[in-house]
């Protein structure tokens, strides 16, 4: 059974972020990441087993193609939780409030 994948607040600031930043660097970049986000999490969604768990044994890390960040998350029994997007060399202490 396909479970619902729901992002968070504190994801969603993470993705708002990144894509300002991106569209500062070049007009229309922010849209590619957003598009690169959603593939990975239709992924996420479809098979979230396929992605390796990388802290507290239950939180799962996909990696985006194009971009350097990872889409974190939770599969729960009934949903999975994104519980953040982020750079890749950012401190996964980020994660340990998040959970």
């Amino acid at each position: 059974m396909k479970k619902p994948l729901i992002v968070r607040a504190e994801a969603e600031a993470d993705l708002a972020e990144a894509c300002q930043w991106y569209d500062q660097q070049v007009r229309g970049l922010g849209d590619q990441f957003l598009l690169c986000v959603d593939a990975v999490m239709a992924s996420i969604e479809r098979n979230p087993r396929l992605y390796t768990v990388v802290h507290k044994g239950v939180i799962r890390r996909a990696l985006t193609r194009r971009f350097p960040y990872g889409v974190f998350f939770v599969e729960g029994e009934q949903v999975i939780s994104v519980i953040a997007v982020l750079h890749v060399k950012r401190s996964p202490r980020l994660l340990i409030d998040r959970v």
